[in-house]
């Protein structure tokens, strides 16, 4: 049962993905409006800092213990931000597709290798043939959207 009710949540990742592919594009504009890539990385995150501070604010959801903060790993809050400053950097000069293209495929190799050794305390999936021919299309799909 709960492997149905998460299909419900496909067309909502995939409306997320979508709107992902904005994120670079708008980055890079504000990069060159402000000229300096790292107050533009600075502006992009301003905003949602300040929704989330709202959110906290305002919904009743518990603060972290001390317990629960000296045992957060070091590693945790860093999650996305090089991605964020990478398409600031990069995306003006090599596209939005091969960025994106980029991306998604890099990012789904290191999932399938987070998935194959349990990293970051993840369920262990073993790789399959099916699992392995579908990087390797991912790879070949972004050496055709590089390419042309």
């Amino acid at each position: 049962m709960q492997n149905i009710s998460a299909v419900w949540l496909y067309p909502i990742i995939l409306i997320a993905g979508a709107l992902q592919a904005w994120g670079p594009p708008m980055n890079h504009t504000l990069r060159v409006s402000l000229e300096n890539p790292w107050l533009a990385s600075l502006v992009s995150f301003l905003p949602i800092v300040a929704l989330l501070a709202c959110l906290i604010m305002c919904l009743p959801h518990p603060l972290p213990t001390a317990e629960g903060l000296a045992g957060m790993p070091w590693w945790a809050p860093l999650g996305g931000a090089f991605a964020v400053i990478a398409g600031l950097l990069f995306v003006g000069k090599v596209g939005a597709g091969a960025f994106a293209g980029l991306t998604i495929t890099a990012n789904i190799l290191m999932s399938l290798a987070i998935d194959r050794f349990g990293m970051f305390s993840m369920q262990v999936h073993e790789l399959s043939a099916g699992r392995i021919t579908g990087a390797a299309l991912m790879v070949a799909g972004i050496a055709l959207i590089s390419k042309f």
